[in-house]
């Protein structure tokens, strides 16, 4: 009698990935792109310096056609860190900080990593604390926005192999380390903005800021006073604002500082015709202590910001302030931090600076 034949066995539904998506190795991406391993490395590390575009769109093609997704957990175990890059700003509660840290995940992400923010409201002791989190979790990758007077506090961390890029930050006599920076030009950032406002003919310029406890805020005061100097004025001492509304660095509530500044200020009898605030928040701040009096800005009052957040340009009218090129930051600052992971970037700490743009809108004019 024979045997029964057996039921043919059912094919596999093809996956929705592709036919290899869940084993793609980088080598196969290499192949239908054309191209050696290590240009696929490059792709997915955003190193493309000296990479044809047309390389780059053929090897992201194969990458998407082939659902290619790196490794992370071999990665991890063979070099001993975690895709994820460390990120400590004083508050995203200011916009600048928040569009800061989109921008570095944007950008992180197109090099296959993740990003941790922590806020750390400019106080050393906590940056200490997330910092020590972050090397004990296997990250080795930190960028640091707070701009601190000193580094001592992350000294022992970068002995035990914390790389560390500090971002707005001017080298200090002081410093115990010489660690990699990309910073804007702030000195010459503020020069810029009340140059702008000594042109329309003003000479009583307020300076609005919280305290000046990070380098960043100290450069921008410096660049106001000389710039004053240069004109040959000197601004009496209640001109020049530096005190917080209740928070300790005065990143979440830069508004109020404004507020309250421009309500003392604006009183007096020999009143500022112009304000120069650290940042955009804090010029928001003086639109509203402003309008409580009663003033009008521009032609009562010129307003001038800094950072050039997106609030600029919801208010009325604009805000004339200075630009901070994020993405161009972060890609370098990004270029430096990869480039000590790898080992690319070997000798000393590098240090970028880029320079400010004067955007004008309508906070700020001629004084009548």
């Amino acid at each position: 009698m024979p045997r029964p034949t057996p039921p043919a066995k059912e094919k596999p539904t093809p996956s929705p990935l592709g036919a290899h998506a869940e084993g793609v190795t980088m080598r196969e991406v290499a192949l239908r792109a054309g191209v050696s391993i290590s240009t696929v490395s490059n792709v997915l590390t955003g190193k493309r310096e000296r990479m044809k575009t047309e390389t780059f769109e053929r090897v992201s093609a194969a990458i998407a056609q082939l659902s290619y997704a790196p490794n992370l957990l071999a990665r991890e175990l063979k070099t001993g860190f975690v895709p994820i890059i460390g990120l400590i700003v004083p508050s995203v509660a200011n916009p600048f900080w928040g569009a800061f840290a989109s921008c570095m995940e944007h950008e992180a992400r197109q090099r296959g990593c993740h990003v941790m923010l922590c806020n750390s409201e400019r106080d050393v002791g906590r940056e200490l604390e997330y910092a020590q989190a972050m090397l004990s979790r296997g990250i080795r990758g930190l960028i640091l926005g707070s701009s601190p007077l000193s580094f001592d506090h992350l000294v022992g961390l970068t002995e035990r192999g914390l790389k560390i890029v500090a971002f707005d930050r001017s080298a200090q006599e002081t410093d115990l380390l010489d660690m990699d920076s990309v910073r804007f030009d702030n000195i010459n950032g503020a020069r810029l903005a009340v140059n702008h406002l000594l042109g329309l003919g003003h000479r009583r310029i307020a300076f609005v800021s919280g305290p000046t406890i990070s380098c960043n805020r100290i450069d921008r005061l410096e660049g106001f006073r000389l710039a004053m100097r240069e004109a040959g004025l000197e601004p009496p001492a209640s001109h020049v604002w530096l005190r917080n509304s209740g928070s300790q660095g005065g990143d979440d509530d830069g508004t109020e500082i404004g507020r309250q500044a421009a309500l003392s200020m604006l009183r007096e009898p020999d009143r500022p015709t112009a304000c120069f605030a650290i940042n955009d928040q804090t010029a928001l701040g003086i639109y509203s202590g402003a309008r409580e009096l009663g003033l009008h800005i521009p032609h009562e009052l010129s307003v001038m910001g800094f950072d050039n957040i997106s609030l600029c340009r919801v208010v009325d009218p604009e805000v004339t302030t200075i630009r901070q090129p994020l993405p161009e930051l972060m890609h370098e600052a990004l270029n430096l931090l990869f480039g000590r992971l790898d080992g690319s970037l070997k000798g000393p700490a590098r240090h970028l600076i880029l320079q400010p743009d004067l955007v004008l809108r309508g906070s700020t004019a001629a004084l009548a």
